[in-house]
């Protein structure tokens, strides 16, 4: 009796002692895992978490349990588990943060299907993957529309690969980028307008059988002694990454000659990572400048990239001193390279999401080569409400932060989206030139227009390849006229949830390319030439000689900018002529 009692006690003390091992992957619906999934077990009474993709190990007491699982953004699931039995997990998204988190796009033709395209790879810098805009038929998709900004990055990013003797990276050239660039045409808006819009209809050098179609839209100016104060935060990536001459001793020199046009209405801290996050500079006014500029020269390069806490920091700081109506910007400045916290331009389109809430402005500043991250400052740019450029030297910082310091830093209009209904009786196919989507956003179907930032007295152009119909070459040499279609622009007022639109007719204005107004024909120039770096099918027809003589004959004799593009151009054909071959592709 004594034996079968013992026997019976020590079944029941390893009974109790038992571990099981519950192993598992929680997943989403397109088979991601999803880290740092919240695993509650129900008779532990303990929390686990899910590991980098999605897999999780968790010591059991009870062959058969129960397990919660939680995660930001995804719908709970409470499910019954065997211990001993592979578990394979899926969370749904929330209804409410796939609406709010999905990708965004820069132009959309409605009920339109996109092609695809190669990769690219350089070094390590990133850039989003673009799909080019399609010849579309304006009978089947008449509606069309895209979002404008400010953001110049490509161009100078360009041109910061010509300058070292190579190819550029097709997805680093956005034409409309390069084209914007240069601030061309712009005719300032009547009385209390915010934007006067001009519609010219040209030649299209590279296809007679096609026409250019430019949409100019130029924003007011504001004066620069009512501009509203100033609350800036300089965000100053100091990691280890950062210690090169184009990369944190450009930005001091960038940063100082900001400082020299600052009020004593405006205020300006400073936030540092690298290693750590600091407040190297807590809010000081614009008219101690030596103190600002002495903290910025005593700036070192060391340690790791905490970008997320450095963000969060920053926004922080410009809460804490915001000013009712005036302008609040957090200014990064960093080559991108975040490889602490959260650093996926998902999880950062996230962050930066939640942060504009707040009401403050985000502005990009990129710098460097080799590890240079564009797509994920493209990304913080566009989701802070803000915009985004490439300081490859101390000119471009110049013209940037001093010179066009208003179209930069100071806001006229938020969430502008440019919307175009094509007339099919005047229009028989239409393509947009530059806008291309990044090829996530065109994969996913819950993709959205999302619309951008314009600063004071910019002028934005965007370019359209159409093909007239019949009925519209008729009409062209005659006194009779019909529109071409109707623009529509929409918008907000800075720190304003209320909607405004302003439409305009298309109207028959053709005038040969020799015609118009010689900014539209450089603009033109430098439309083909991005086409022609990102080796675009839709411009085989033109070489760098028809390239070279358009810019040539457009470019303003005193203009530096047009001039160094000039001088641009012949840089490019030495690169690409070195590595010409005879084969599919290559260039002329």
């Amino acid at each position: 009796m004594k034996k079968i009692l013992l026997y019976l006690f020590l079944l029941l003390s390893f009974s109790t002692r038992a571990q099981y091992y519950l192993r598992g992957e929680i997943k989403d619906e397109k088979n991601v895992g999803l880290q740092n999934a919240r695993i509650f077990v129900h008779t532990a009474k303990t929390y686990n978490f899910s590991g980098v993709q999605g897999s999780f190990g968790i010591v059991m007491n009870h062959l058969y349990d129960s397990i919660t699982i939680t995660l930001d953004g995804y719908e709970s699931r409470t499910l019954k588990i065997k211990s001993d039995v592979w578990q394979s997990i899926v969370l749904k998204i929330n209804s409410a943060t796939a609406n709010k988190f999905r990708n965004k796009l820069i132009s959309v033709t409605k009920d339109l299907k996109q092609s695809q395209r190669a990769s690219w790879f350089t070094s390590d810098e990133t850039y989003f993957q673009l799909v080019e805009n399609e010849l579309v038929p304006a009978k089947d998709f008449p509606n069309t529309g895209f979002s404008l900004n400010v953001n110049k990055a490509s161009y100078s990013n360009v041109r910061r690969f010509v300058n070292q003797g190579s190819v550029v990276p097709p997805d680093a050239v956005k034409v409309e980028e390069m084209v914007n660039y240069f601030n061309l045409h712009y005719r300032e808006p009547q009385g209390k307008q915010v934007f006067n819009p001009e519609t010219i209809l040209t030649a299209c050098p590279w296809d007679n059988k096609q026409q250019l179609l430019f949409l100019n839209i130029s924003a007011k100016k504001l004066k620069l002694d009512s501009i509203p104060p100033g609350n800036f935060v300089f965000l100053i990536d100091v990691s280890g990454s950062m210690d090169m001459p184009n990369r944190l001793p450009l930005l001091k020199a960038a940063f100082q000659l900001f400082v020299k046009n600052l009020r004593a209405i405006d205020t300006v801290s400073v936030v540092i990572y690298g290693g750590t996050v600091a407040v190297w500079l807590p809010p000081t006014s614009g008219a101690e400048k030596d103190k600002i500029n002495k903290s910025i020269e005593e700036l070192t390069a060391a340690g790791d990239t905490p970008g997320e806490s450095a963000i969060r920091t920053a926004y922080q700081v410009a809460q804490r001193t915001f000013i009712k109506g005036g302008n609040n910007r957090v200014i990064l400045a960093t080559d991108g390279d975040f490889n602490v916290g959260e650093t996926s331009e998902k999880a950062l389109d996230e962050l930066i999401t939640n942060q504009r809430k707040s009401g403050v402005y985000l502005t990009c500043l990129g710098v460097g080569m080799g590890n240079f991250k564009d797509s994920k400052l493209q990304t913080l740019a566009k989701k802070g409400n803000g915009n985004y450029a490439y300081l490859d030297d101390i000119q471009e910082a110049e013209k940037t932060l001093v010179q066009e310091l208003t179209q930069t830093m100071y806001s006229v209009a938020d969430n502008v989206i440019l919307n175009v209904e094509f007339n099919p009786s005047m229009i028989k196919q239409y393509r947009l030139i530059g806008f291309d989507n990044k090829k996530d956003a065109l994969a996913d179907v819950t993709s959205d227009l999302e619309g951008g930032e314009i600063g004071s007295g910019n002028s934005t152009i965007a370019i359209f390849q159409i093909e007239p119909t019949d009925e519209n070459v008729l009409l062209q040499n005659t006194s009779l006229s019909d529109n071409l279609g109707t623009l529509s622009i929409k918008y907000n007022l800075p720190n304003d949830t209320t909607h405004y639109q302003v439409k305009c007719s298309i109207v028959q204005n053709y005038k040969p390319l020799d015609q118009v107004d010689r900014e539209l024909k450089f603009a033109t120039a430098v439309a083909m030439t991005g086409m022609k770096l990102r080796n675009s099918r839709f411009i085989k027809n033109a070489d760098w000689a028809l390239i070279t003589q358009t810019a040539i004959s457009s470019a303003a004799p005193d203009n530096y900018l047009q001039q160094e593009f000039l001088k641009l151009l012949e840089k490019i054909k030495k690169v690409y002529n070195i590595g010409k071959k005879k084969k599919k592709g290559s260039y002329d």
